[in-house]
């Protein structure tokens, strides 16, 4: 290949050196901005408190951040609290002035509601625009109605048809296709099937009354089988044997056997001859008997899950059979199985591991070591404790963010990312984040990454620990396990008298570091307390409590988090494990779980929570610690110290305790953590001190 001439290498190093500049250029003006903005910062924050209270009255403290990035946001926040005077020119005029904004769509989707409450349809469907929502799209149609026009029901109502709920703003629109005939009984029936199977049983009552008199006490029972499955099991003695009392029995004794395993037994001995239940309907029934008789642990649990038809398998029951027999050191019906769980299941960490044990329980000891030793080359819970069985370094594999200075200064200079970044910075961290979604929505992976390297070196963490989770960026434990001293973890630890470690895993773990965060049991802040928690932790303790919104600044939660943590502690012999688990599930379940198998080792204890939450729980918090302990120090006490067996006293560790290395393994790219399992039919705990969690809770 012949070399370019030198008056174009000239050139093109001329504009490579041109654009380093420019990019760097941008980088210091990115900063000088950034310098610059406390005074706009602390200017915002006074005229938004104003502007929330409505009225112009915002605007003279907002003098001087007419250009400022989240200006938008000031008008907002006052036409938000207005809302029952504004009138159509003034949203438009907001509309028009920033179009695309978030705040702008809120504004139009909040008056639309608006203009529907005072059913003033004619403003209504000039300013509408469809995908707004379902509640939205009903109040359409609802105007719609007002000007005498008919529904459609393929063009209006099909594709709401679908979904098992709706919102009340549906309920005329639908009262309205019922009464102009196009609710036909197929059409009912299959919203009912909809609605079965996502368990709404209101909405099959709502529909019921409309069927033919002849399908009113089917759909009737249906729904009591979701809403009372004990009041149906009661009733069903009387029902016909026609195929949709079948269904509603099916239903009944799933619904029953989730809440009580014994009395749905019971119920489907003496039901279950009387009904000619379908092979797939006898392996659903059998299915969630043995499912929930093990997740008790009732001594008939291990024969029932064996006993099962391949057809009435699934994941969870023979996940479920491995955890009975672990629970009851029955180790060849516990290799038996593993044995019998999917390929896919073989291969997770957790079973993998579990085999190990197992294997050197049955005196194989040779296959136990080199699976120990496998499991020990990944970076999770189950990896360490395989590190400890075979005593190796644990597999840590840092990895670090390349610097491309060009595209930082790109997306610092992207309005959407800027008025993120701002938003955060003001402490309106939810329109924070739809702003960093909205900006990112559609980018590729690796400028996805960079701007959560950006977040992180800006302290917003959480969008650092929730942007950098899959593939290679595992290996990121700067960004992904943050430290934030500035919090004061480690000397609020040090005072509370429990580890530094433990207590940012906790943080890790609840609150991935959204101090806003707050759980549908209404856990707020960093560590996940209820009010009447941490108003209790504050008086034992001798703390100042200012009340539940005080526990979204990072300080006094910390505070108040780490006291609690140790008193949970006290209460298990110091066990960071055990307390743990009492800090997801509450005190009271793990004290009946100890009761019933406080024999186990730990680890089989563990595996042997009833609740898939805590379980995972328990798990994510002890491997976090692990991860923390070696950002802190440079290597960790190992996990097996952690968890000390129920009822031995666990002794905070001295400055001479044996500490693991870290180390990679050979390759030198550590096998990613997996991604948690999909949640599988099992009780979860009420919401107790958790963060919010994906798992509908499970009685």
């Amino acid at each position: 290949m012949m070399a370019a001439p030198a008056s174009r290498r000239t050139a093109r190093s001329l504009r490579t050196l041109a654009c380093i500049a420019l990019a760097a250029t941008g980088l210091l003006a990115a900063a000088a901005m950034a310098a610059g903005t406390d005074a706009q910062r602390a200017r915002f924050r006074q005229a938004y408190a104003a502007a929330q209270q409505g009225g112009d009255a915002w605007r003279a403290q907002a003098t001087g951040l007419e250009q400022y990035v989240l200006f938008p946001y000031l008008e907002a926040a006052a036409l938000e609290h207005d809302l029952r005077t504004l009138d159509r020119a003034r949203v438009e005029a907001y509309l028009a002035r920033y179009p695309g904004l978030i705040p702008a769509a809120d504004l139009r989707r909040d008056f639309l509601g608006e203009l529907a409450r005072r059913k003033d349809w004619t403003t209504f469907t000039a300013m509408y625009q469809p995908g707004l929502g379902d509640s939205l799209s009903c109040f359409a149609l609802q105007a719609r109605l007002a000007r005498n026009e008919p529904l459609v029901f393929e063009r209006d109502l099909a594709e709401l048809w679908k979904k098992p709920n709706l919102p009340n703003a549906c309920d005329p629109v639908i009262a309205a296709a019922h009464d102009q005939g196009l609710l036909t009984a197929d059409r009912l029936w299959a919203r009912i099937q909809t609605a079965a199977e996502a368990g709404k049983g209101g909405t099959v009552a709502s529909l019921a009354p409309w069927l033919p008199p002849s399908d009113v006490p089917a759909a009737q029972r249906i729904g009591q089988a979701l809403n009372d499955p004990a009041g149906a099991l009661r009733d069903a003695a009387d029902w016909p044997d026609t195929p949709r009392h079948r269904q509603a029995l099916t239903l009944a004794l799933q619904r029953m056997a989730r809440k009580q395993s014994t009395a749905a037994d019971a119920a489907w001995q003496s039901l279950g001859p009387r009904f000619t239940l379908s092979e797939q309907q006898r392996g659903a029934v059998e299915n969630a008997l043995a499912l929930f008789h093990a997740t008790d642990f009732d001594e008939s649990a291990l024969s029932r899950l064996a006993a099962l038809a391949p057809g009435a398998q699934t994941d969870a029951t023979r996940e479920w059979r491995v955890r009975v027999a672990l629970a009851r050191e029955d180790w060849a019906a516990a290799l038996t199985a593993l044995d019998a769980l999917s390929e896919a299941q073989k291969d997770d960490g957790e079973w993998r591991y579990f085999r190990a044990v197992v294997l050197a329980k049955l005196g194989r000891q040779e296959q136990a070591q080199a699976l120990f030793r496998s499991v020990a080359e990944e970076a999770t819970y189950f990896g360490f404790l395989a590190a400890d069985r075979v005593n190796t370094a644990y597999a840590i594999c840092p990895a670090s963010m390349a610097t491309d200075e060009t595209r930082e200064a790109a997306l610092l200079s992207d309005s959407g990312l800027d008025r993120a970044f701002e938003l955060y910075a003001v402490g309106l961290q939810k329109f924070a984040r739809r702003e960093w979604a909205a900006a990112l929505a559609g980018r590729d992976s690796d400028t996805r990454r960079l701007a959560a390297d950006l977040a992180f070196r800006k302290g917003w963490y959480d969008r650092a620990v929730f942007g950098l989770s899959s593939g290679d960026a595992l290996r990121l434990y700067e960004q992904r396990f943050p430290l934030a001293r500035q919090d004061g973890v480690v000397e609020q630890s040090s005072q509370a008298g429990i580890e530094a470690p433990w207590a940012y895993a906790i943080i890790r773990a609840e609150s991935a570091w959204m101090s806003d965060a707050r759980s549908g049991a209404d856990a707020r802040g960093l560590m996940q307390l209820l009010p009447g928690t941490a108003e209790l932790v504050a008086r034992r303790n001798g703390l100042a409590w200012s009340g539940g919104e005080s526990l979204y600044e990072p300080t006094t939660n910390i505070v108040l988090g780490t006291r609690y943590l140790a008193q949970m502690a006290a209460r298990y012999n110091g066990a960071p494990w055990l307390a743990s688990a009492a800090y997801n599930a509450g005190p009271n379940r793990v004290d009946q779980w100890v009761s019933a198998r406080g024999g186990l080792a730990p680890d089989l204890f563990v595996a042997s929570i009833p609740f898939k939450e805590t379980r995972e729980y328990v798990a994510r918090v002890m491997a976090f610690a692990v991860i923390y302990d070696w950002r802190l120090n440079g290597n960790a006490l190992s996990l097996s110290s952690r968890m000390t067996p129920i009822g031995s006293a666990y002794a905070l560790p001295t400055s001479g305790a044996v500490r693991k290395p870290v180390s990679c393994p050979s390759p030198a790219v550590a096998k990613p953590t997996p991604p948690s399992p999909p949640a599988v039919i099992e009780p979860a705990p009420a919401a107790a001190s958790s963060a919010p969690s994906p798992d509908e809770p499970r009685q």
